[in-house]
C-alpha cells in the first residue's frame, strides 16, 4: 500500500501527539461514533499476504493510521502498529454459502456494525472476504472512525495505493483540480459598471439573507423542528441497531447526458434521482399500507395514483467540502500542514428540503433539485455550522458539541453524499478494482445515500436499518428507473 511520501515515525517521535478537528472530535464521541465501512469489490480473488505485506512497510507513514486517540478523545498519540491485529482474514466455507455470495458479504458487514473498534489501537481495520458475488471475485472491507478522514481524504488514499490497470507504472488519477469560482457569471463580464455593480448588490444581499434563513433553520432544527414520520423516517434507538448496506452500479455518461441537457450539475441530476425514487418509493409504503387497512388487494395501474399525504417535511442532510479547492491532490500534498486541501475532516454540512411527490413529468424533480442547489450554493450557512460546532466545542465541550450535532441529525430524515473517484479502472497491487461502495454508520437516521463515480459508472450504496427499511433495494430499482425514465423522456423531446 504506497500511500505516498508520508513523514516516517523514529524513536524520538514515539508517543507524539495532535489535536483533533472540531469535526473529529464530534465523530469519535461515545454519544455518536460514526464509523464509515467502505466494500471495495476485485475482479480477481484477494492474496491477504499482499496486503499485510504492504501494510507493514507502508501503513506507519500516515500519522492517522499510525495514532491512536487520546483518553478524553481530543488528540491523536502516535503508537506502535502490528498490522495482524487490523487485518481480518474470516473463514469462509464456499460449499456452504455456495451461491448466496453476496448475502455472505452484506450479513458480515451487517454484524461489523454491531462491532466497534478497539480504542485502545488505531482505528481502522481491513477485512478480507475472498467471497464471489453478482460483480465481483472478491471484496475487501475497510472500516475506520470517521474521524481519521473525510471521503474526500480517503479517496486520496485510494488513489496513491493504486495504480491504473491499463498502466500499472502510473499512479492512479481523479477528476483534477479546479478553483471555487467567484467571480461574476459569464454574461456580465463584458456589461458596463453599473449593471455589474446591480448585480453584485443584489446578489450579495441574497447571499445575506439565504445565509440567516438557513441558519434560523438550522437552530430550529436542532431544537424542534421534526421531518413528518414517514416509511423512510428513524426512531429514537435507530442509532443504536445493525445496518445493511446495498449498492447499484448506473452510467456516469447517462448522468452527464442529462446534466447537459438540463444545464446543470452532476450533484443536480443526483439529487434530482434521488428524490423521484424516494417518491416513488414512498408512495408504494402509502399504497401498501392503505390497502392492507382496508383488506383490499393491489391493482394494476394503481401507482399511478400518488398516495403521498400532502404537506410532508423530508430533508436531507448533504456533506459540503470547505477546502478552498475541490477536486484531488496528492496525498503527499494533503498532508502539508498549510495546504489548501489537507487531509481530515474539512467539511461542513447543509440541510436540503427535498420535495416527495409524484410528479407525472420526471423532469420536474429535475427542475427542483437544480433550484434546491442553486439556493443553497448561494447561502454561508455550511461554513457557520462548522464554525458553531467548533464554538461549542470550545466553550462547552465536546459531549454539547456532539448532541447539538445528533440533534439535528435526529429531525432530518436522511443524508446524501456525492464523491468524486478515480477516472480510469485502478489495481492494487496486482488486483483489479471493480467498484468502490463507502457508507457509514452511527448515523440517527435509517437510511443514508452515497454516490461514488469510479471509471465511468455511478455507484449507488444505500446505508439502511432494516428493521424500519426492509427491501432498501427497491429504492435502488427506483433509481435506476428513474434515471431511464429521465433519459428516455429528453430523448423523445429531442433534448439530448
Amino acid at each position: 500500500m504506497h500511500i505516498g511520501n508520508g513523514r516516517m515515525k523514529n524513536k524520538e517521535e514515539e508517543g507524539e501527539e495532535e489535536p483533533l478537528s472540531p469535526m473529529a472530535r464530534v465523530f469519535q464521541s461515545p454519544d455518536i461514533d460514526i464509523c464509515a465501512i467502505i466494500n471495495i469489490g476485485f475482479k480477481t480473488k484477494i492474496n491477504p499476504d499482499v496486503v499485510l505485506d504492504a501494510l507493514r512497510h507502508n501503513v506507519y507513514k500516515h500519522p492517522r493510521f499510525s495514532s491512536k486517540l487520546s483518553e478524553n478523545g481530543a488528540k491523536w498519540i502516535e503508537t506502535e502498529v502490528n498490522v495482524e491485529d487490523h487485518v481480518i482474514v474470516p473463514y469462509v466455507d464456499l460449499e456452504e454459502i455456495c451461491e448466496s455470495g453476496q448475502s455472505f458479504v452484506d450479513d458480515y458487514c451487517s454484524r461489523l456494525t454491531m462491532t466497534p473498534l478497539d480504542r485502545s489501537r488505531p482505528l481502522w481495520d481491513i477485512h478480507i472476504l475472498n467471497v464471489k458475488t453478482s460483480d465481483a471475485e472478491a471484496v475487501g472491507v475497510i472500516r475506520f472512525n470517521q474521524a481519521l478522514a473525510d471521503g474526500m481524504s480517503f479517496i486520496s488514499l485510494v488513489l496513491a495505493c493504486t495504480h491504473k490497470t491499463s498502466n500499472p507504472s502510473m499512479l492512479s488519477t481523479a477528476t483534477p483540480l479546479v478553483k471555487r469560482r467567484t467571480t461574476a457569471p459569464h454574461s456580465l463580464e463584458k456589461t458596463g459598471w453599473f449593471l455589474r455593480a446591480i448585480f453584485t448588490i443584489g446578489s450579495t444581499m441574497r447571499l445575506i439573507w439565504n445565509t440567516i434563513v438557513d441558519v434560523l433553520l438550522l437552530g430550529a432544527t436542532v431544537l424542534f423542528l421534526k421531518d413528518t414520520k414517514t416509511p423512510l423516517k428513524g426512531n429514537a434507538n435507530v442509532r443504536r441497531n445493525p445496518r445493511r448496506f446495498y449498492h447499484r452500479t448506473i452510467s456516469l455518461d447517462d448522468i452527464k447526458l442529462i446534466k447537459n441537457a438540463m444545464n446543470m450539475t452532476i450533484n443536480d441530476v443526483l439529487l434530482g434521482i434521488t428524490q423521484a425514487a424516494l417518491s416513488s418509493y414512498m408512495n408504494r409504503q402509502y399504497l401498501v399500507s392503505q390497502k392492507q387497512d382496508k383488506n383490499d388487494e393491489l391493482e394494476d395501474g394503481s401507482l399511478l395514483t400518488s398516495y403521498l399525504p400532502d404537506g410532508i417535511r423530508f430533508r436531507a442532510g448533504c456533506t459540503v467540502n470547505l477546502r478552498s479547492d475541490i477536486g484531488f491532490k496528492s496525498l503527499a500534498e494533503m498532508m502539508v500542514k498549510d495546504s489548501k486541501c489537507r487531509w481530515g475532516n474539512y467539511f461542513s454540512f447543509i440541510i436540503l428540503p427535498l420535495s416527495i411527490a409524484l410528479e407525472t413529468d420526471p423532469l420536474v424533480y429535475l427542475e427542483k433539485s437544480k433550484a434546491i442547489m442553486a439556493r443553497k450554493k448561494h447561502s454561508y450557512q455550511a461554513a457557520l455550522a462548522y464554525f458553531f460546532i467548533n464554538i461549542i466545542l470550545k466553550v462547552l465541550g465536546a459531549k454539547a458539541a456532539s448532541l447539538a450535532f445528533n440533534q439535528h441529525l435526529k429531525n432530518i430524515t436522511t443524508c446524501v453524499s456525492n464523491v468524486m473517484g478515480p477516472t480510469e479502472e485502478i489495481s492494487f497491487h496486482g488486483h483489479p478494482i471493480a467498484y468502490i461502495s463507502p457508507s457509514s454508520y452511527g448515523h440517527s437516521q435509517a437510511s443514508l445515500i452515497h454516490y461514488t463515480s469510479y471509471a465511468g459508472e455511478v455507484t449507488i450504496t444505500i446505508g439502511v436499518d432494516p428493521t424500519i427499511i426492509p427491501d432498501a433495494h427497491k429504492i435502488c430499482d427506483d433509481m435506476e428507473e428513474s434515471l431511464k425514465t429521465m433519459k428516455a423522456v429528453l430523448l423523445e423531446r429531442g433534448l439530448l
